[in-house]
C-alpha cells in the first residue's frame, strides 16, 4: 500500500464521510479550528513578547510562560482534535498539496521551538538577551508560517 493509497483509504472513512458530505459540520469544525488557534497563538504572543523584553515587564517569563500554558496547550489540543478532522475529511486532496506538506514540517518545527527551546532557556537567560529574542522571533515566525501554510491550503 503506497502513502497515496493510505491518504484514499482515510478519506473512505465513515466520519471522514460524514464530515465531507455535511452543510454545517466541515465550516463548524473549521471555526473551531481557527478559534484554537486564536487562542493559542494569545499565549504564545503574550509570552514570545515578554522573553524579546516587552509586555508584562514586572513580572518573570516563568510566570508569565506557566500562567499561559493551560491557554496553550487547551487551544493545542482543540487544535489538533479539529485539524485531524479537517485533514481526514479531504485526506485525498492533502496527499500532493504543497501547503499541507510545509504547514505540516512547520507545524512540527514550531511545537519544538515553544515546548523544547522555551523549557530550555526561560529560567535561563533574562527577556531582551539575544538568546531570548531569537527564540521569540523564531516562534512567533513559525507560528505565523504554520498559519499562512493553512490558510495556504484553503487557496491551493
Amino acid at each position: 500500500m503506497s502513502l497515496y493509497d493510505a491518504f484514499q483509504a482515510i478519506e473512505g472513512l465513515k466520519l471522514a464521510q460524514i464530515i465531507r458530505e455535511s452543510s454545517w459540520l466541515f465550516p463548524a469544525i473549521e471555526a473551531c479550528h481557527l478559534l484554537a488557534f486564536a487562542l493559542m497563538g494569545g499565549a504564545i504572543f503574550i509570552v514570545d513578547l515578554r522573553l524579546m523584553g516587552g509586555g508584562l515587564t514586572g513580572t518573570p517569563s516563568g510566570v508569565v510562560e506557566r500562567e499561559a500554558r493551560p491557554w496553550f496547550m487547551g487551544g493545542l489540543l482543540v487544535m489538533h482534535t479539529t485539524g485531524v478532522l479537517l485533514g481526514i475529511s479531504e485526506a485525498g486532496k492533502l496527499y500532493d498539496r504543497q501547503a499541507f506538506l510545509v504547514k505540516m514540517i512547520a507545524l512540527a518545527c514550531a511545537l519544538t521551538v515553544t515546548l523544547v527551546g522555551r523549557a530550555l532557556l526561560i529560567q535561563k537567560v533574562e527577556p531582551g538577551r539575544l538568546p531570548a529574542r531569537l527564540l521569540a522571533a523564531s516562534s512567533l515566525g513559525l507560528w505565523l508560517l504554520v498559519a499562512l501554510a493553512g490558510r495556504w491550503i484553503g487557496f491551493s
